[in-house]
Parts: structure tokens; C-alpha cells; sequence
């Protein structure tokens, strides 16, 4: 049982907010909070969905509907609660209304965007305000972005520079949600098109073709086709506290190839906890000075496992076992090792030094 706190009917002291609570991903990261005994308030747009909602996780869940164009509303929906998570995306949507409205009420922000310009400017647009109100915020505390970035960190032990970084994603499949989708119909069209790397220091945009290539994963997954330089939110996270000039993203041919087909259906459930099938495993090598470390992640559903690793950010958050404060990575916001044990329900983990 979580020592968070618990919300009466009529108030949200102690509570933590779900923005997008009815999507799929937010549904878990209620699931989760429910399972840990942390008082939990549903919002977003459609009032009815959230009173569905609501009903199903118990009477002492409180909805608060509220809409990203309307300010007030959100003022309304964090009014006396101890944190918000927001999992609706496009987050270059949501995210900077949402931050403001934690901003301003005080408490901590935590987010599950994988959009690499919502990253990027969380980072560059918020770092400031976040600082000074002393507030901490955490993008991308999800499968892609966190989970990558707490490797990472593990990865790297009492280093704090690297020549190179490499993540690479062995889904064994890849069943997009409406959510992936449009978010990622948003990032298409703020690049124009284009695609993006992080080299020489920096985001850079470009038109090269992609490209595959081998990645030999720790056994028992062996060699793979990766798509080289599909780029994930890794490239934000991991520069943001890492000195490195070069970070890359790989990804499974046949998960690249699942979410670029039209009629990929959506993930369906296969077991009691909502999980999909799909398998993945993440492999992260770190280079400096002519050494190699690395460390693997094992789990199963990329959605359902953003729910303990944001669940996870904000009992950490609530309780001070942070490192920092204002805007930071999760590698940088906590103690990467520690963090990722306590996954273990959830994830395999292997690192070699």
C-alpha cells in the first residue's frame, strides 16, 4: 500500500491526476496507481468515458474533466492533488498547457511522450520556470525515452561522458495505437517530412534513406535486421544529462514495418491485466575511451510497461528520492539501477561493465 495519500469524495488531497485516463496507455497507468493504493483522479475531454472509467476502478475515483484549450479547467482538475501525469497525446499538443497548470498549482509533472520536438522543447521551453518554482518534471517516462535513458544511466555507472550510445529495440512486433498514430502523423508533418538524428552534439534534420543493418541482441534473441537511425525519444533524454556527441536508435524491421502499415490493427488484449502478445527486448551499448558497457531490458506490452515506469516516477517524486529538480530525464531525475530493480515484476534486466 502506497504511502502517497488517499482522496476523499470530495476532495483530491494526496491524489495523482491522469490526464488522458481513458486512452490505452492512460488506462494502465490507472490500473497501476489503483493497484498500488494511490488516490487517483481521471481527466480529459469527454466527461462520459471518464465517469465509465471511474466506475470501473472504484467509487473513490474522482473524475475531473478538463480540456487543454481551457486553462481554468485545468486549474480545476489539479486543484489540491500531489502530482499529474499527462498521457494524452499529441503531447506537442498537450504537454505545454498541462506543465503550466502543474507549474501553477506546484506539483510535479511526469509524461509518457515519445514525440521527439515535444521532448526537445519541454527541455528548452520549461527548464527555466520548472527550476524556479522548484517543481519537478519529467518528459518521456515511458517505454521509449525513459525506459532507453535508465539503461543508459545504468549503463554508463560513475561515468558521466561517452563517445557513442546505442539503443536498439527488439519489439517482435509492433501494434500501434489511434494515439501512436496521430501523434506521430504530427511529428511527420512538423519535420516537413523529414527525419532526425542526434550527431555531432545535436539535433539535425535530413532526407537520407533509411537504411538496415544487423544488431546482434544478447542470447537467446540473437542477430536481427534493425532499421538503422530509426530514431526514438532517446535522443532528447539521454543528451539532456549525458555528454556525448552521438546517440542512435535501432529498430526490429519487423516492428518498423507494423507501424509504417496502414491496416496494423490496434494491440488486443491476450490476459487479465489488458497485455498484448508482443515481446521486446532493449539493448543499450555505451562507448567511451575504447570500452564497451552495455544493458538489456526483457518485458512484454511497450503500453502496459509505461505504466509501472511512470507509476514508479511518481511514488519516487512523492516520497524525494529524486536527485534534481525542474525539467530532467528519468536517468537524471533518479537512481538508475535502483529504479530499474524495481521493475523486476516487470522487467528483466541485465548489465555488463
Amino acid at each position: 500500500m502506497s504511502t502517497v495519500g488517499t482522496a476523499g469524495t470530495n476532495g483530491t488531497a494526496g491524489a495523482v491526476v491522469v490526464y488522458g485516463a481513458t486512452g490505452h496507455t492512460g488506462r494502465f497507468i490507472v490500473a497501476e496507481l489503483r493497484r498500488r493504493g494511490i488516490a487517483t483522479v481521471v481527466s480529459g475531454r469527454d466527461e462520459a468515458r471518464l465517469e465509465a472509467l471511474a466506475a470501473e476502478r472504484g467509487a473513490d475515483v474522482l473524475v475531473r474533466p478538463a480540456t487543454v484549450d481551457d486553462p481554468d479547467s485545468l486549474d480545476r482538475a489539479l486543484a489540491g492533488a500531489a502530482a499529474v501525469v499527462n498521457a494524452a497525446g499529441p503531447f506537442a499538443v498537450t504537454g505545454g498547457p498541462i506543465v503550466e497548470a502543474a507549474l501553477r498549482a506546484g506539483i510535479p509533472y511526469v509524461d509518457v511522450a515519445a514525440e521527439i520536438e515535444a521532448n526537445a522543447a519541454m527541455f528548452a521551453d520549461r527548464t527555466e520556470a520548472a527550476r524556479e518554482a522548484e517543481v519537478p518534471v519529467v518528459p518521456a517516462m515511458a517505454f521509449y525515452g525513459g525506459l532507453g535513458d535508465l539503461l543508459v544511466g545504468a549503463a554508463m555507472g560513475e561515468w558521466t561522458a561517452a563517445d557513442e550510445v546505442h539503443i536498439a529495440y527488439g519489439l517482435s512486433s509492433w501494434r500501434p495505437t489511434a494515439g501512436t498514430r496521430e501523434a506521430g502523423a504530427v511529428s511527420h508533418e512538423r519535420r516537413a517530412g523529414r527525419r532526425v538524428r542526434f550527431t555531432d552534439g545535436a539535433l539535425r534534420y535530413h532526407d537520407d534513406q533509411l537504411r538496415e543493418q544487423d544488431w546482434v541482441f544478447p542470447e537467446p534473441h540473437g542477430r536481427r535486421t534493425v532499421i538503422a537511425e530509426f530514431t526514438m525519444a532517446d535522443v532528447v533524454t539521454v543528451p539532456s544529462h549525458v555528454a556525448v556527441p552521438e546517440v542512435r536508435t535501432y529498430m526490429a524491421v519487423e516492428a518498423a514495418r507494423d507501424l509504417a502499415g496502414a491496416d496494423t490493427p490496434a494491440p488486443e488484449a491476450v490476459d487479465d491485466l489488458g497485455r498484448s502478445d508482443q515481446t521486446f527486448v532493449v539493448d543499450v551499448l555505451v562507448r567511451a575511451g575504447g570500452v564497451e558497457r552495455r544493458a538489456t531490458a526483457e518485458g512484454r506490452d511497450i503500453y502496459a510497461v509505461t505504466a509501472p515506469l511512470v507509476v514508479e516516477a511518481v511514488e519516487r517524486v512523492l516520497s524525494g528520492r529524486t536527485r534534481t529538480t525542474g525539467v530532467a530525464s528519468a536517468a537524471a531525475m533518479f537512481d538508475a539501477p535502483d529504479f530499474l530493480r524495481a521493475l523486476a515484476p516487470y522487467l528483466s534486466v541485465e548489465l555488463s561493465h
